[in-house]
């Protein structure tokens, strides 16, 4: 393993425990933060039934999010950055 690999994992976070409820994402965080996005910034998530969103698995050491039923990938470090694909919307 590369030393920028090693930085990588000792810095940034990643996830440990994944779960959605009342289509909100919920993404545990190796540094003891819990986040939340809601499924509607997502083009994939957002029209997926609840209890496809509740199919989510942590992949890639954690650091990425994986619903293989709608076959969409969402990583760790774009979600904690807020790289989001759409707007937000009430």
């Amino acid at each position: 393993m590369s030393t920028l690999a090693i930085e990588k994992e000792m810095t940034e976070p990643a996830a440990i425990r994944a779960w959605a409820e009342r289509r909100m994402i919920y993404v545990e965080l190796t540094d003891g933060r819990i986040i939340g996005f809601p499924a509607s910034r997502f083009k994939l998530l957002a029209n997926a039934p609840e209890e496809k969103l509740k199919e989510v698995a942590i992949r890639l050491n954690g650091f990425a999010l994986r619903w293989e039923s709608l076959d969409e990938d969402i990583t760790v470090p774009g979600i904690v950055a807020g790289n989001f694909q759409l707007p937000f919307s009430e």
